[in-house]
């Protein structure tokens, strides 16, 4: 299964932001222990970056970028997804469609972006869904 990560849960992680990091770091560690693939963008890294930065330091961020991007496959995230983004009518907020159909565009099963994205294609789910439906807790 490919799981895609948008940049808030990666924040969270990186910045250990409560009370989402808990459930964050949970969907990761499952997804990880049980094969399953962890895509993003590097959209969502650059925002990641942005966060750690501020908290944490130049160093410290780039640091922690150079761990995620050693367990995460990175999506394309170029024209073709700026165009679908761009020119979807059930899309509200920009940087969420360009998450979207980057996942969408490669493959991914299920996707944790914004519910600003309505009626598209891949499974979208928060959180405290996969929790209840995918984790054993």
């Amino acid at each position: 299964m490919k799981l895609f990560i948008d940049a808030n849960i990666l924040v969270a992680v990186i910045n250990r932001e409560y009370p989402l990091f808990t459930y964050a770091s949970r969907v990761l560690s499952w997804a990880t222990a049980n094969g399953h693939q962890l895509m993003t963008t590097s959209v969502s890294l650059a925002i990641t970056y942005y966060f750690a930065e501020k908290k944490h330091g130049a160093r410290s961020a780039k640091e922690r970028m150079g761990m995620l991007a050693t367990r995460f496959s990175i999506a394309d995230c170029g024209a073709r997804e700026v165009q679908q983004a761009a020119t979807n009518k059930n899309v509200n907020d920009f940087e969420d469609g360009l998450q979207y159909f980057a996942a969408y565009n490669a493959d991914c099963n299920y996707i944790n972006v914004s519910s600003a994205i309505k009626r598209l294609v891949i499974n979208i789910l928060g959180l405290d869904i996969v929790l209840k439906t995918k984790v054993q807790l």
